[in-house]
């Protein structure tokens, strides 16, 4: 097997973890900014020593009712500063946090709630709680952040209590259960991943080294990603341990106007989000009659990172480069809030287009990968070592190697414990050496940056016996302002199609300025638009050899949602929902 491990692992202390390092934090520097919250048209900070006092008074409440050491407490919630409150409440206590998506289906908040033993639960509002009443008897307590449910909590601890809290925050080991994070169910039910407080420090500990100057004091960076989610996990202990301020956006529609008014350094999300920034701005450009010239800016910033990436720029390139910053770049960067230096990309693969775009803005996006199973930042680009079109190499200490059938396996310190109440599960992921078996796909050069090519099971094999994997098209079809999901099928068939959405909000423009029906449900048969799609299916196509050509697509009438089931809360496809649900057009194309 190909195999790589990356030197310099930060040694872990017998008594360091999230609960710890983060006291520590709130002794050392109590005044300054931890959290932020948004307030009218500021964002008000919070300090470590006010966000200790919170926190200390909402465990003592916990343990005044009764939780013991161990027991699951879920957070159902969208992203706010009141989850992470109530997440360190319930790790002072010596509880476990089971977190939820706001987004889940009552089956799934049954099943979680169920499946885990959560003897309470923290909601984020009245809506949410009816939910859960509907779906578990016997929870011994439910707090409602909406309904004050917090202050509520942190008024029930007694002296007992909080003495015996002293006793329970000393008592947190590498081995205890940190998280149960239930993977988003894709395919079947949604499996409990069992991350101990080991795999939370040894992953933040890693990354914070290498990313320093991200994860450095004084830093700011604005969250909207789920909070549910792995991968915000990591960044909400890395900032809450070295000191960067953690503001929380209060939902995706005013993340544009947050984003000016907070001014973070860096950022981090999915793809979908920075190939939503892109497309917006070349369809703006397109309606005011500047697209030509945005076309020109996103090429020469495209081609100034790539040759700055080979080490050497051309005269004529930088002349252009120096141009466009005066006149296009400065205005994208405006839409982050003009301070940002980085953001930080995951849960699917950004593509090197979008990265070499970015860094020719000015912007540098490190992009990584990991799993829920994984502790998420398993691998990523330093800012100092970055390779484009890559997720970079191994956490410090962590190692990769390459299964004879292209398989990513891991190894380190980051790698979880197994599956909850599934040890069938859990022994199939791992092989008798110990390495985590990923299902995806991938390449690792020789300094170990690897490259991700697809995943296992989504392999689409042709009635010929060609293996496509679905995640190269798909990537550069979305490329395309109007196209916003894009799935490609053709499993047993005898050639690849693609199942196409379009963008809900860049279509209004588009259909305006050439005179198209309102609705995109009367325009899924108009040839213009059919030829802008098929000229990103051509692009894409450029990509791959004939026999993994798209050969025919379908307009969709409705766009991929979470709501709608055919999402993730992290914004991935749920092939198998799709596929069921779009079964009478996939078999028209092939009947035909």
């Amino acid at each position: 097997m190909n195999k790589y491990t990356s030197p310099g692992e930060t040694p872990i202390a017998s008594d360091d973890n999230a609960v710890s390092a983060f006291i520590s934090r709130a002794e050392s520097h109590p005044d300054a900014p931890a959290l932020a919250y948004r307030d009218g048209n500021r964002f008000v900070n919070v300090s470590t020593k006010e966000m200790l006092e919170k926190v200390e008074a909402m465990a003592a409440g916990l343990i005044a009712r009764g939780l013991d050491k161990g027991d699951r407490v879920a957070i159902y919630s969208g992203t706010r500063m009141e989850f992470t409150l109530a997440q360190y409440s319930v790790w002072l206590a010596g509880g476990v946090p089971v977190t939820v998506y706001e987004t889940s289906s009552p089956e799934q908040v049954e099943w979680i709630l169920s499946d885990s033993g959560s003897r309470m639960v923290f909601c984020e509002n009245d809506e949410l709680r009816a939910i859960v009443d509907g779906a578990v008897d016997g929870l011994e307590a439910v707090f409602v952040i909406d309904s004050g449910g917090l202050v509520d909590l942190a008024d029930s601890a007694t002296d007992d209590a909080s003495r015996e809290l002293v006793s329970r925050v000393a008592s947190v080991s590498h081995d205890d259960l940190a998280l149960l994070i239930y993977t988003s169910g894709t395919t079947g039910k949604p499996k409990g991943c069992m991350l101990t407080h080991y795999n939370f420090i040894w992953d933040g500990r890693q990354v914070m080294q290498e990313m320093h100057d991200l994860f450095t004091e004084g830093n700011s960076t604005l969250m909207f990603l789920p909070l549910a989610h792995s991968f915000a996990q990591v960044v909400q202990v890395g900032c809450v341990t070295m000191g960067v301020t953690l503001g929380y956006s209060t939902g995706v529609p005013q993340l544009v106007e947050e984003l000016a008014i907070f001014k973070p350094r860096w950022v981090f999300s999915v793809p979908r989000v920075f190939e939503k920034v892109y497309n917006t701005a070349k369809a703006r450009a397109d309606a005011d009659g500047k697209g030509s010239i945005f076309d020109l800016a996103a090429k020469t910033a495209i081609s100034y990172a790539r040759q700055d990436q080979q080490g050497s720029v051309k005269l004529t390139t930088r002349l252009a480069h120096g141009l466009f910053n005066r006149l296009v770049y400065g205005k994208l960067r405006d839409i982050f809030g003009g301070r940002l230096e980085y953001a930080i990309s995951g849960g699917a693969a950004l593509g090197d287009r979008l990265g070499f775009f970015y860094k020719g803005l000015g912007i540098t996006v490190l992009e990584g990968y990991g799993l829920t199973e994984t502790t998420a930042a398993t691998f990523f680009n330093r800012p100092d070592d970055i390779r484009i079109g890559t997720v970079g190499r191994p956490a410090s200490g962590g190692s990769v190697a390459i299964a004879e059938d292209g398989e990513v396996l891991i190894k380190g310190g980051c790698v979880f414990r197994g599956y909850w109440k599934n040890e069938r599960a859990t022994a199939e992921v791992f092989d008798e050496d110990g390495w985590f078996h990923s299902g995806d796909i991938g390449e690792i050069d020789k300094d170990g940056y690897l490259s991700i090519t697809g995943r296992k099971k989504e392999l689409i094999v042709t009635a010929g016996g060609k293996n496509v994997a679905p995640a190269v098209l798909e990537d550069r079809m979305r490329a395309h302002a109007l196209i916003s999901q894009c799935m490609v099928v053709g499993d047993g068939q005898p050639f690849i199609s693609a199942l196409v959405t379009i963008d809900p909000d860049v279509y209004p423009a588009w259909a305006a300025e050439h005179g198209k029906p309102a609705d995109v449900m009367d325009a899924l048969d108009d040839e213009d638009l059919r030829g802008e799609i098929q000229n990103a299916v051509d692009d894409a196509n450029r990509a791959v050899s004939k026999a993994e050509s798209v050969r025919t697509f379908r307009i969709l009438p409705h766009d991929f949602t979470i709501e709608g089931g055919e999402l993730t809360p992290t914004l991935k496809v749920k092939r198998g929902v799709v596929s069921d649900k779009y079964a009478d057009v996939i078999q028209a194309i092939y009947t035909k």
